[in-house]
């Protein structure tokens, strides 16, 4: 979008415009493509070419004392944390009779608590006996050891309860010592202590009998707890299916490769700042988009459309250089081939008002050294330019690409059209070219977009600008033919409005 030049008022530019992202992005999708298609088959050859080792699973269930309906799992993590100890793996590998180091068989298993009583344990081997065997022996040294803890709780509670009780049992023997001590007495004060003697041997009995009960149920618990401890599931080895491992691979590395394609095209787009947009590129360019064509012939139902918007734009340059005196050129940005074939159709198409030379400005002379068909035009190499009769017309054909010898594009034409292929040239490349061409006195009366985005619904006028757009072409200067001498005295200072690489094209 541009501003009218009279307009004090600065335009918003957004910081990030996600319209030309996305079209940018799209227009890149080769590239995603390719990224994608890198990941499936990288995906597919990582299951074939490393294949998952053997490896056995087992289950064990697993009892505690401490067991509650409202768990959250603190009991079955600590039990996947003991199966990480080099206690365990020490042991398993000693029923293994296996000199390898705790510390290296702890990397080639895992625990997985899927409930609160219930633990998995993932083994790896060289083979699948061994894996099964590695599982039997981890899933042994497991309950083995948490069996032993168990009874180890239970024994040490019911020791300390028996202590508790023959320290009473003690207290009591010393109480009944002085109750049988004492003779027998009328005093008050004799009676009260023989009361509170008798009272205390009731207590202590009581409580001794209540330590031995406890010590008997602690001891009655641990069996329970031992027998619900145990394998559940006997070790087995894992299958894998290599198809489905493949395709499971296939489409993560798809994913994976689909997202880092995306994410390199979308900062390789803001990076490289080349404008895809019809309204980008006659905004930076100073002129507006005449006409679209797509960089090949497409499918067979878009030729006929092609074809009639190429016949178009033909007839558009011929009604331009008939009916002005100044020599025409075409300028191409990333576009030779469609260009030459543009110069090429509007010679035909004037060869009927009289003889029409093509100049090739192009590097290396490309459509002057390509071989000419029977009703070709006559095409010449830019140093032949100056033998050109004044009475034939002139369509020159150059190039703006970086290393181009702007004082040579003059000589092409001093009106010129653009041929610009969409998101080839950078916006500050652009912005060179349309102050270059205005340093030259070179006008530029339109653009022809190659390759645009089909999507694209960006409007490619400049309605500021109709002393250059094609639609409000002005007259110019105008050359008397052969007398190279100007009718009028100055170029209108269109071009003073170009703006800088860094600047908003208005």
């Amino acid at each position: 979008m541009t501003t009218s030049p009279t307009s004090q008022s600065p335009v918003a530019v957004p910081l990030l415009d996600l319209q030309a992202l996305v079209v940018a992005v799209r227009r890149r999708r080769r590239l995603w493509c390719s990224m994608a298609l890198l990941g499936l088959l990288i995906g597919a050859a990582v299951a074939v070419l490393l294949p998952p080792p053997p490896s056995a699973v087992t289950k064990v269930l697993v009892a505690h004392q401490q067991d509650q309906p409202n768990d959250t799992g603190t009991l079955m993590r600590t039990d996947v944390q003991l199966l990480g100890t080099t206690r365990i793996a020490e042991q398993a590998l000693r029923s293994l009779k296996s000199a390898e180091k705790p510390e290296d068989f702890m990397r080639d298993y895992r625990g997985t608590g899927l409930t609160n009583n219930v633990l998995q344990i993932d083994v790896t081997g060289d083979t699948d006996a061994e894996a099964v065997a590695r599982a039997k022996a981890l899933a042994d040294a497991f309950v083995a050891n948490h069996v032993k803890r168990i009874r180890d709780t239970a024994n040490a509670e019911a020791k300390a309860l028996l202590d508790q009780r023959a320290r009473m049992q003690n207290e009591l023997a010393d109480v009944n010592k002085e109750i049988g001590g004492r003779p027998p007495d009328s005093d008050p004060r004799a009676s009260a202590s023989i009361e509170s003697l008798f009272a205390r041997r009731a207590d202590l009995t009581s409580r001794i009998a209540d330590f031995g009960q406890r010590a008997e149920e602690a001891r009655i618990g641990t069996p329970q707890l031992i027998v619900g401890t145990q394998i559940v599931d006997a070790p087995r080895a894992v299958r894998h299916s290599l198809p489905k491992t493949a395709v499971i691979n296939a489409v993560i590395g798809l994913v994976l490769g689909l997202v880092l394609g995306l994410s390199l095209a979308a900062v390789g787009a803001v990076v490289a700042d080349r404008p895809v947009l019809r309204r980008d590129v006659a905004a930076n360019l100073g002129a507006s988009v005449i006409a679209e064509l797509p960089r090949r012939s497409g499918r067979l139902w878009q030729r006929r459309r092609t074809r009639r918007a190429r016949m178009r734009l033909i007839s558009t340059l011929a009604r331009i250089v008939r009916g002005s005196a100044e020599p025409l050129s075409l300028l191409e940005l990333g576009a030779a081939r469609s260009t030459s074939a543009i110069a090429l159709n509007l010679a035909r198409e004037l060869a009927a008002d009289g003889p029409v030379v093509v100049i090739d400005g192009l590097p290396d002379a490309q459509l002057a050294k390509r071989r000419q068909k029977p009703g070709d035009p006559t095409v010449v190499s830019g140093e032949r330019a100056g033998g050109v009769s004044p009475q034939e017309h002139r369509i020159g054909v150059g190039s703006v690409a970086p290393g181009t010898a702007w004082t040579d594009l003059q000589y092409l034409g001093t009106e010129t059209v653009l041929v610009v292929r969409a998101g080839h040239g950078s916006a500050a490349w652009l912005h060179t070219v349309a102050r270059r061409l205005a340093d030259q006195r070179i006008a530029v009366i339109g653009v022809v977009l190659i390759d645009p985005d089909p999507r694209d619904r960006t409007d490619g006028t400049l309605w500021d600008g109709l002393h250059i757009a094609l639609r409000g072409r002005s007259e110019r200067p105008a050359r008397q033919k052969g007398t190279g001498r100007r009718l009028t005295a100055e170029l209108p200072m269109w071009a003073a409005r170009v703006p800088d690489n860094d600047q908003e094209a208005r």
